[in-house]
Order: structure tokens, then C-alpha cells, then sequence
């Protein structure tokens, strides 16, 4: 999943994110976060509060994660979400997909996680996630689409869905 990219059989594409996309990856992600929303604004607190929440989540994941690789997702309207995946040497972790909420519920999460998966399938990896328990439209997409949960905690789960094992073919 490298460069530039159109999922097949979609209108979706994605690209690596730059710098020129930062404002936008805070807007979605605070979009993502309804606590950060429900922050009193006309304080101004809210949008100080999203901004240092969205650089912990950017910092984490570059600790955790130094070779991810951060997308946007797009359609011919424009940017409508972010995808951060790691190709690990055990898995591919899918660390973050979010999407704007006016295109939330159109199957594009779907399609995503179907390209993951094949992009898995030809690694022969699994593809693992982190799934918030305060998220179960996101947990129910993920269980529909083949992730068992492999770790259960009280705010999150970690989901794992397995590549179909390829036959062992005996060589003559």
C-alpha cells in the first residue's frame, strides 16, 4: 500500500498525508472524539484541548509505531478520512481509520478494511486493531468482516482477523 493508490472496485483512494494535511487530520479527528465536542467552545478550550489530544495520538503512534504509514482517503469530492497502517514483521496493524461524518455509514470503512486484508492476505500476515469499546458500530463492522477479539479489556478490545491458510501443495 504504497504511494499513490485506488482501492479496486471504488471510488476511493488513498494517498500519503503531508504536512499540508495537518488541519484537516485535527478537524477529523476531532470529529471522531464527541467528548472533545461536547467541550464548552465558546470557552475556547475545546479547540486547545482537540489540538493537544490529536499531537499525543500523532506522538504515540510515532513511539510506537515509527514506520507507519499515514494515509488520506480520498473520493473525487476531496479528503474524507485518514488511514495509519504498520506492516510489521508478525502483522499489520491498523492503527487508526477514521472518516469525515457526513460520508460515515456508505461502506467506505468496509471497503478500506477489505484492501487491508487482501493487502495482509498477500503478506500472510494478520491484521490486528484496537477497537474502543465506546465505538461498537466500528466493533460490529470488524466482527462482520471476519476479526476475532483476541484481548478483551474494560475500554477496548484487540481484534484480529487471520488470512485463509493456503493448502500445502506437496512438491513432486
Amino acid at each position: 500500500m504504497q504511494g499513490n493508490m485506488t482501492l479496486e472496485s471504488t471510488s476511493l483512494g488513498l494517498r500519503p498525508a503531508t504536512s499540508a494535511d495537518a488541519p484537516f487530520l485535527e478537524q477529523l479527528y476531532r470529529s471522531t472524539r464527541p467528548e472533545l465536542q461536547a467541550l464548552d467552545a465558546a470557552s475556547g478550550e475545546a479547540p486547545s484541548v482537540a489540538a493537544q489530544q490529536y499531537a499525543v495520538l500523532q506522538s504515540g503512534i510515532a513511539v510506537s509505531f515509527p514506520d507507519a504509514m499515514h494515509f488520506v482517503v480520498e473520493q473525487a469530492s476531496g479528503r474524507i478520512g485518514s488511514l495509519v497502517v504498520d506492516f510489521g514483521a508478525n502483522e499489520v496493524r491498523l492503527i487508526h481509520l477514521s472518516l469525515l461524518p457526513a460520508v460515515r455509514g456508505r461502506g467506505y470503512g468496509r471497503q478500506l478494511l477489505q484492501g487491508l486484508q487482501q493487502a495482509a492476505a498477500r503478506s500472510h500476515a494478520p491484521l490486528a486493531v484496537t477497537v474502543w469499546r465506546s465505538n461498537p458500530r466500528a466493533r460490529a463492522l470488524y466482527l462482520s468482516l471476519g476479526f476475532v477479539v483476541e484481548e478483551a479489556h474494560p475500554v477496548a478490545e484487540r481484534l484480529v482477523w487471520y488470512p485463509p491458510s493456503r493448502p500445502m501443495v506437496a512438491v513432486p
